[in-house]
């Protein structure tokens, strides 16, 4: 199945036990959000698994729960474009319930109503009144680089513009001087597009006691065994991280480089199939397509 209709590239939430009930909430609380699909898998290393797609407002995102290993944080976040203040103001309501406010919500210079808050699961989410700017995509992925890799938004949106088609730098908005701790010139903001799809990026000197973690990955989604070792090669910088499709890029951004072909095998009722295909692409590394059939083929 080619991804006509569907992004190239997805985010992919990493839950303890809870996807079902955070896909649920956030189906629930945006307009123009439905559940895809749910496939579970059995025998893991985190036992047995959920995972359920959903797509808001556009954008598909697929949550899995697979155990207590990482957390999310601020240095991947959700900018929710509206284009009233009426939506900012619900939108808030319902994301801060339990939450945490980050910015709280308010007047800024770069929009009259905006807000940063991490909902009840951690995930966190910028919702922003957009005023005449038009909107093109509803929900923008945001990448903050914090720690070690502060001072590095610039140098990586050029590199993924450079492994990603369809891709463009546009508008970055830098520190001035009297900024600090932020050094003069390094990116307050930018706006970059990969594939078609629009990201953000900007550097934070602040104190963070976090970085890009495993919780929140990008999919990419692949049709040829030809263009997951394209990838693979482009953006695997960590050996120790490559497992089943993930790996991890020099700035610590987890990725996972999925055939499509695999979606459809898992979204199967026979279990037998959907086991052996589990069984199989837990032993890899980098996904091997013809391997998949095989064991997908082989009752």
């Amino acid at each position: 199945m080619n991804k006509t209709n569907m992004e190239k590239i997805t985010p992919h939430l990493w839950f303890d036990n809870n996807a079902e009930e955070a896909a649920k909430f956030y189906t629930s609380i945006f307009k123009d959000s439905r559940l895809k699909n749910v496939t579970t898998l059995h025998n893991t290393p985190s036992g047995t698994v959920e995972i359920i797609t959903i797509e808001v407002l556009g954008q598909e995102f697929t949550l899995i729960s697979a155990g207590p290993l990482f957390k999310f944080n601020p240095s991947v976040s959700f900018l929710v474009a509206c284009s009233t203040k009426e939506e900012v103001n619900e939108l808030w309501k319902k994301l801060s319930e339990g939450g945490t406010a980050l910015m709280d919500l308010g007047e800024y210079p770069f929009s009259e109503k905006y807000g940063w808050v991490q909902d009840k699961y951690g995930l966190s989410w910028q919702i922003m009144f957009m005023g005449d700017h038009k909107i093109k995509q509803r929900i923008i992925p945001t990448l903050m680089f914090v720690g070690k890799q502060n001072g590095k938004a610039e140098e990586a949106i050029n590199f993924y513009s450079s492994v990603f088609g369809n891709a463009r730098v546009g508008d970055i908005l830098r520190y001035s001087k009297g900024e600090e701790p932020d050094k003069e010139g390094t990116v307050k903001n930018a706006s970059f597009m990969l594939e078609d799809q629009d990201f953000a990026a900007m550097d934070s000197a602040r104190e963070h006691n976090f970085a890009f973690n495993e919780s929140i990955s990008f999919m990419v989604h692949c049709n040829t065994q030809k263009e997951i070792g394209y990838y693979w090669e482009k953006l695997s910088a960590y050996p120790e991280a490559e497992q089943c499709g993930w790996l991890k890029d020099k700035y610590g951004l987890s990725w996972q480089i999925v055939p499509n072909i695999m979606d459809e095998m898992l979204k199967d009722n026979d279990k037998k199939k959907i086991a052996r295909v589990t069984e199989a692409f837990l032993q890899m590394k980098k996904l091997d397509i013809a391997k998949l059939k095989e064991a997908y083929e082989s009752g």
